[in-house]
């Protein structure tokens, strides 16, 4: 049996295991890496632990902590009773909100991820507070977050048309840009549909809402209009929104590592209330670091066994070009829910290039096609997006809320790469 087959079906087996029995999957992920890179592979440590996700890690752990001490010390609350005001009451308005700021700050040249990590920790203790459905929250925030992900100055658009330009091909900034605008609106907006109304049943604790707060109710549980009396601010608070800021402007215009500016941030503000100091780490999401530390670093030991160029190989050498580009999208989604998206599109877009040169399909649409589907699986857990919404989840059962997400997931990876095709490169054949 090759490697990159036996990669895969251990793969499966981890899947398969960790659904039937309450064990954590990145418990299994790291056992695998071991025996198959080891065993199979002939790796040593050293080149087992490459895969680990250092950057990823440190993010997860800062951006947790610091909110962490922001609840505590009433910061959270007060972020949300702004979100309340600015939408005039209408909670259930605050997903678009949230989805809009993501969009303009990816499109104006913020790491995707470093978005998902701001706006994600206050869109989940807002939709704790006021029962609105947690998934659809942290969905929502991704999908804005994709939804500029590809402007000219955007990360993710640079790199794609970077790579295109450099193959000689014609693909107009405008098309991919507006393909992923449009592509992610339109998901954005089925997952308020389907979700709107199912917050209540998400939660297993219940809020403690302050005594001038009123929550009345409309269908599913879901607080409709909120009115709220401004709060007094103490001198924590303002501390605290003065590191958020610091740690906006730090991300954002100077490109540092959110997760160690959210470390330092956070240890600062624990430092100044000692009441709180020892219970902020309890609000470090320790099992989804496992979890998704683990899997990836197994899929740092599939990347050794070839098992990600295996699949795309195969998928290039099948013949018809318009079953070609329609393989190359479920390839991409599928490896891209375990693996980095900026990774999968460096190296499979060359791969299409040559027959995007032919002239057989339209290059635009594929690219366009290729990018939605490597980005939109990102809500997966196993991604630093959907990673961050698992951990960030209040009053949730853990164990419900990560097959919820690893549902909506499945669904992303099954109908995105061929909603994706239908709509952008079939109609460029006939």
């Amino acid at each position: 049996m090759s490697p990159q087959l036996l990669s895969i079906l251990v793969l499966a087996g981890m899947f398969v295991v960790a659904t039937m029995l309450p064990i954590n999957i990145g418990i299994l992920a790291f056992v695998a890496s071991f025996v198959v890179g080891t065993f199979a592979l002939g790796l040593d440590e050293k080149e087992i632990f490459e895969g680990f996700p250092v950057s990823l890690f440190v993010t997860v752990v800062g951006v947790t902590y610091l909110f962490s001490v922001a609840k505590l010390n009433g910061t959270i609350d007060l972020l949300v009773d702004a979100g309340i005001r600015l939408v005039r009451g209408r909670a259930i308005q605050v997903p678009w909100v949230l989805f809009a700021v993501a969009a303009v700050l990816t499109a104006l040249g913020t790491f995707t991820p470093a978005a998902v990590a701001l706006l994600v920790p206050v869109g989940m203790n807002f939709a704790f507070r006021y029962r609105i459905s947690p998934l659809m929250i942290g969905m929502m925030v991704i999908c804005g977050a994709h939804a500029g992900a590809f402007s000219p100055m955007a990360v993710s658009g640079a790199l794609v048309f970077g790579i295109v330009a450099d193959s000689g091909l014609a693909v107009s900034q405008a098309v991919l840009f507006f393909a992923s605008l449009a592509f992610n609106a339109l998901l954005g907006g089925i997952t308020y549909l389907l979700l709107r109304r199912r917050g209540e049943e998400s939660f297993v604790e219940r809020p403690e809402p302050a005594a001038d707060d009123e929550l009345p109710t409309g269908g599913g549980g879901v607080a409709t209009m909120v009115r709220t009396q401004p709060r007094v601010v103490t001198w924590q608070q303002r501390a605290t929104l003065v590191a958020l800021v610091g740690l906006v402007v730090g991300a954002l215009a100077f490109h540092l590592q959110i997760g160690f500016l959210a470390l330092a941030a956070g240890a600062v503000l624990a430092l100044m209330d000692r009441d709180n100091l020892g219970k902020a780490i309890d609000g470090i999401s320790w099992p989804t670091i496992l979890l998704v530390a683990g899997m990836v670093t197994y899929v740092g030991v599939l990347e050794h066994a070839g098992t990600i160029e295996w699949v795309s190989e195969g998928a290039v050498h099948l013949g018809a070009p318009l079953l070609v580009a329609l393989v190359l999208c479920l390839v991409v989604g599928i490896t891209s829910a375990f693996a980095s998206s900026t990774a999968i599109l460096t190296a499979v877009i060359p791969m299409a290039i040559p027959l995007l040169l032919t002239g057989s399909l339209p290059a635009a649409g594929v690219i366009a096609a290729m990018a939605i589907s490597t980005t939109i699986v990102d809500v997966s857990p196993f991604s630093t997006n959907g990673a961050l919404v698992l951990a960030n989840a209040r009053g949730v059962d853990r164990t419900r809320f990560y097959r919820q997400v690893i549902t909506y997931t499945c669904g992303i990876v099954a109908l995105g790469p061929l909603a994706a095709w239908a709509v952008l490169v079939l109609p460029g054949v006939f």
